[in-house]
């Protein structure tokens, strides 16, 4: 890396500022543009002093435009690339949009152009690209850690953390992936400056953040006030209220914004909804298609749609500066992450309305994703074991049939011991590295201490009489707040909770509609063989079950809280509600392989009087027998709900059995229990049914676990 031109003269840094306003000016299109003083302060300690420095401020205030204007200068004076750890796709489309206004050449490596990798690293190799956008997972990519990381390691001349909160387990949006960063900052030759950016740390991740990039870290953390935002809650009744709400008031709301939901789930069902009341609306998500997230993308920015209904998938870093609204139905689990999703909002306008509703079911929500949180120690123990005595590498799926984790908390937990040097990502999966590991459970203790606060802080903002805006700030340990004249609480924003008969009455009958399919299983998983389990391959259609049917998903606006009341409470019959719901399901239900004539039902160890109700009340009313039951075989053990797919079919494989075979020959038959988690219980049941002659096999349970 060149030395730098810009040395220590005053008048020299005079010169650098002048060119790097000019560089502003292009970069944001205005001729009248100019650096804020702590913009200045940044890019200097980065060209000048070759510094590292952590910049805490708001969402708009022009963080990015630190890090395009620095990479110009330090490009100009002989410097090798940027490179910029973003979290999001959407954040790095917006980003190479940006650094072509200002003659910066910007391109990226992720998953959606794998075919263009070879090209784009021979362009690095070149000097024809300026800004290389990476995401934290392509970090630990084999390939790209081993050939590709360590060259641009020793020649970048810039490297900046965006969302630079992720690299903390204290902050509200940790990431594994993101502690790999410490490696990288370790392996960085002397002289090259780093640059962390965030619009969300309070001072305990600020600290956690500026103690990871070490070496006399610059910390500039400016004032967190969005004078652009107007803050109110509405406390509605119940869903139905919430959706109702939407529909009476969006229209008075200018131009497009964003509703955020908790759950995927709820985000269908919001936009169905309101797509059925006349609104141009999409849902968004981290399932959504990659090609239908770049089309929803482009409608919300170029005003082709009302709204995203969205979860945190649309978030940090998406870039629509006159975006003239954000409501969220139902809390987000802190105040810190609340104030991540309503700074979309106002970022290129005078006012901006902000609305939260929040619902029953949100402390459910939280519940849950706290769940997935790192494993207890006996379970990472029980991993390492494996991996230890394991000949070569071991991919997630293999490896999840010797631990009773599922898919996606065993890839975090896995994540996070590569991160710790206890195991390694490699072609073909994980392996040991046999390095000592310690279980810091203090650390795992207080960060789940830390959640909690954060979830009854965000439980008081719902209630406080104080400023919000203040509340929110205060949150960040922002110490200049004071109250901002524009929320609901400080008398700038009026909130009607009023809705309209009509809207109620089509939101009610909406939620009220039951019914929500259960996909079957089609393929055993792998490595079943190591197990015990005998079962391998694609399952034969003719051991197959047809397409089920659920009153709802547990997570859904409309019967998922009836659902969830349900299975919280003792064993019992179903109530009255439930019970008309399930009568509605099979009414509506269109039968593809013949009209059911006959059913079967799960013996249950937790729901065996539920179950059996169920499936007796469902005779009486269809007018078909009851032909038999499986029986349950053993004793259920502690946790099985939380294994994961390949454990829990282990675990039912040989559970249950089929107490009158004979009677379910040349039937078709409706199979009943009362949810369904990862699908294998139903799955093993269909396959014994047609094994002893049931014509078709009509999966129904009264709830989906998602």
């Amino acid at each position: 890396m060149s030395a730098s031109t810009e040395a220590n003269p005053a008048h020299d840094r005079a010169a650098l500022r002048e060119r790097a306003e000019q560089h502003l000016r292009e970069l944001v299109g205005s001729p009248d543009a100019k650096l804020r003083e702590d913009q200045w302060t940044a890019i200097e300690a980065l060209v000048a002093d070759r510094r590292r420095a952590l910049v805490v401020q708001r969402t708009g205030w022009g963080k990015s435009a630190v890090y395009f204007v620095a990479t110009a200068l330090l490009r100009a004076a002989g410097s090798g690339p940027t490179v910029i750890v973003s979290p999001l796709l959407a954040l790095m489309r917006n980003q190479i949009a940006a650094a072509a206004r200002a003659g910066v050449r910007a391109t990226t490596v992720n998953s959606t152009n794998a075919d263009d990798w070879r090209q784009i690293y021979a362009s690095i190799a070149d000097g024809e690209v300026d800004v290389l956008l990476v995401s934290p997972e392509r970090l630990n990519n084999p390939e790209f850690r081993d050939e590709v990381l360590p060259r641009l390691a020793a020649s970048a001349g810039l490297l900046v953390i965006d969302e630079a909160h992720c690299i903390s387990d204290w902050g509200h949006d940790f990431r594994p992936d993101y502690r790999r960063i410490r490696t990288m900052l370790a392996d960085l030759p002397a002289g090259i400056p780093v640059l962390a950016t965030t619009a969300t740390a309070n001072e305990r991740v600020t600290r956690d953040v500026a103690e990871q990039l070490s070496r006399d870290v610059l910390v500039l953390r400016g004032n967190l006030d969005r004078t652009s935002l107007h803050l109110g809650v509405v406390a509605l009744e119940n869903q139905a209220a919430r959706l109702a709400w939407l529909a009476d008031h969006l229209r008075e709301f200018p131009g497009s914004g964003i509703i955020y939901c908790l759950t995927v789930a709820a985000t269908q069902d919001v936009a169905d909804y309101l797509r059925s009341q006349g609104f141009p609306v999409a849902a968004y998500s981290g399932q959504t298609e990659q090609t239908e997230r770049l089309a929803a993308e482009e409608d919300l920015l170029h005003n082709r749609v009302k709204a995203l209904v969205a979860t945190s998938a649309l978030g940090m870093g998406f870039d629509k500066p006159d975006l003239g609204w954000v409501v969220n139905l139902g809390a987000p689990a802190s105040p810190i992450a609340y104030y991540q999703q309503v700074g979309r909002a106002g970022r290129g306008t005078d006012r901006a309305t902000v609305v939260l509703l929040p619902g029953r079911e949100d402390k459910d929500v939280w519940d849950y994703f706290g769940s997935l949180a790192f494993p207890p120690e006996h379970e990472v123990r029980e991993t390492l074991r494996v991996l230890a005595a394991h000949d070569g590498p071991m991919s997630t799926a293999v490896l999840e049939t010797y631990v009773p984790l599922r898919r996606t908390r065993l890839e975090m937990m896995l994540k996070v011991l590569d991160v710790d040097g206890a195991v390694r990502r490699v072609r073909g999966g994980w392996t040991s590295t046999g390095e000592p590991w310690a279980y810091d459970a203090e650390r795992y203790q207080r960060v789940q201490e830390t959640r909690r606060v954060e979830q009854q802080a965000m439980l008081d903002y719902l209630t406080t009489s104080e400023c919000r805006m203040v509340y929110l700030r205060r949150a960040l340990d922002d110490s200049d707040a004071a109250p901002c004249g524009r929320c609901d609480n400080c008398g700038g924003l009026a909130l009607s909770a009023d809705t309209d008969e009509a809207s109620l009455s089509a939101a009610t009958d909406r939620l009220s509609r039951p019914g929500v399919p259960v996909e079957t299983r089609k393929m055993w998983p792998t490595g079943m063989a190591a197990m015990g389990v005998e079962l391998k391959g694609k399952i034969p259609a003719g051991e197959q079950a047809e397409p089920g049917r659920a009153i709802a998903r547990l997570t859904d606006l409309g019967w998922g809280n009836q659902l969830r009341e349900l299975f919280r409470a003792p064993d019992g019959e179903l109530p009255v509600p439930l019970r008309r719901a399930l009568v509605q399901v099979l009414d509506a239900w269109k039968f593809g392989s013949g009209v059911p004539e006959g059913i079967v039902y799960f013996g249950s160890l937790t729901h065996g009087r539920l179950v059996a109700h169920v499936a007796h009340g469902l005779s009486r009313y269809a007018k078909i027998p009851v032909l038999t039951s499986f029986s349950v075989v053993g004793e259920a053990g502690s946790g099985e709900g939380a294994m994961n797919s390949a454990q829990r079919l282990r675990v039912v494989a040989d559970r249950y059995v089929l107490e009158d075979p004979a009677a379910v020959r040349g039937r078709a038959v409706l199979l009943v229990d009362d949810r369904v988690g990862t699908g294998w219980t139903l799955t093993v049941g269909a396959r014994v049914l047609r094994r002893a002659g049931a014509d078709a096999v009509y999966p129904l349970v009264l709830a989906a676990e998602s």
